[in-house]
């Protein structure tokens, strides 16, 4: 049996749709773009949603957002991807790496709280593998420094704090449509914010900076515009927004599909010594975007062999993540102490994401718990 690492969730009314959207004139700027953010902003409960090209693309529009630049630092996670550092260092400032907890794998507040200065701008905070970071905690810091707080929903399309969403939680939220994540548009991103300012800015950046777009230009006998800023093509076209206005319809039945699958595995593998299931914190849900897993003991097994082991069964798993302080460029570019990245240094050789996606049948659940034990 060959089980993938994820499968994404496409049916027929997604691909009607995406033709669908085929059928117009304009292929940028259109109609699903306009339907996709209205729903996506009223799901999260945010005033504002604003398609884009990708996450990374949402957390470079963050920063640009809120002016950051050379000279200041961004307080972010080291168990995390790279986009989320990588974003900081678009707009010439510097991420400051902070450690995560153990169990949840997300930051860990009263760290965040030790690493500011007088040059924090702000705060990225990444809800790992479908569960809230400690959001009391972090508000409590972001209120008393006044340093915004930007959320990394990449994984987090349905997860909550106490009964707010993810991507409502702070200034402003960056959600990831890649194949793997809770809904696709194939590439994409969505931001979300309830600060018109911001919304504004972001609108703006992400088309150049024009002061008038080539669609409203057709409605008007206009063909002057100017460029205000240093802005990009970072557009969410037509018929990717068509798929993830389609999608989004069903995130909740996906989301509880993916919740059953890890209630399977959290029956089977809490029987098998040296392994520790997901570990859901108080106040919040966990939709398992990640299903991931530690390897306590080592027995005959490490890590990286396990990996293998599965590999060859046909079985796909993945290494979520790798600490960004150990990463050659960061740690050559900002001498980063590693030690002080207790709990990611101790993970960097434990997690291991088993596969989990919502069509995922018993049979193939039981299969990948067969050859873990």
């Amino acid at each position: 049996m060959k089980i993938p690492f994820f499968v994404p969730c496409i049916n027929q009314s997604d691909k009607k749709m995406v033709l669908s959207s085929l059928e117009q004139r304009w292929l940028t700027n259109g109609i699903f773009l306009k339907k996709f953010e209205k729903n996506f902003s009223s799901y999260i409960g945010t005033k504002y949603a604003l398609g884009v090209g990708s996450a990374t693309q949402a957390l470079h529009l963050a920063m640009r957002s809120l002016d950051i630049g050379p000279g200041d630092e961004v307080i972010v996670p080291s168990f995390t991807f790279a986009a989320t550092a990588n974003s900081v260092i678009y707009c010439n400032a510097k991420p400051i790496f902070v450690d995560v907890d153990y169990d949840s794998f997300n930051i860990i507040p009263k760290l965040i709280e030790r690493k500011i200065s007088k040059k924090t701008k702000g705060i990225i905070v990444v809800h790992y593998g479908g569960q809230s970071c400690d959001m009391d905690a972090i508000h409590s810091i972001s209120k008393k420094y006044s340093i915004p707080i930007i959320e990394d929903c990449a994984h987090s399309l349905g997860s909550k704090f106490k009964t707010n969403n993810c991507g409502a939680l702070g200034a402003i939220g960056c959600f990831s449509f890649y194949p793997t994540k809770i809904i696709t548009t194939g590439e994409g991103g969505m931001i979300t914010t309830t600060n018109k300012k911001f919304q504004e800015k972001i609108s703006k950046l992400r088309s150049q900076s024009m002061t008038l777009q080539a669609k409203d230009r057709e409605n008007i006998a206009q063909w002057r515009y100017d460029i205000d800023d240093v802005g990009y093509n970072y557009r969410l076209d037509e018929i990717r927004a068509s798929l993830g206005f389609s999608q989004l319809k069903r995130v909740n039945q996906i989301n509880k599909q993916r919740i059953n699958v890890a209630k399977k595995y959290n029956q089977l593998l809490k029987k098998i010594k040296g392994i520790s299931i997901p570990i859901v914190k108080s106040n919040r849900n966990h939709i398992y975007h990640l299903y991931t897993i530690k390897i306590e003991n080592d027995y005959h097994l490490t890590r990286d062999h396990l990996f293998k082991k599965l590999f060859q069964k046909g079985i796909g798993t993945s290494v979520q993540y790798y600490p960004l302080h150990l990463m050659s460029y960061y740690k050559k570019k900002f001498r980063i102490n590693s030690k002080e990245f207790k709990n990611c240094n101790l993970l960097k050789d434990k997690v291991l994401s088993l596969p989990i996606y919502p069509t995922m049948t018993e049979k193939e659940i039981k299969y990948v718990v067969k050859n873990l034990e």
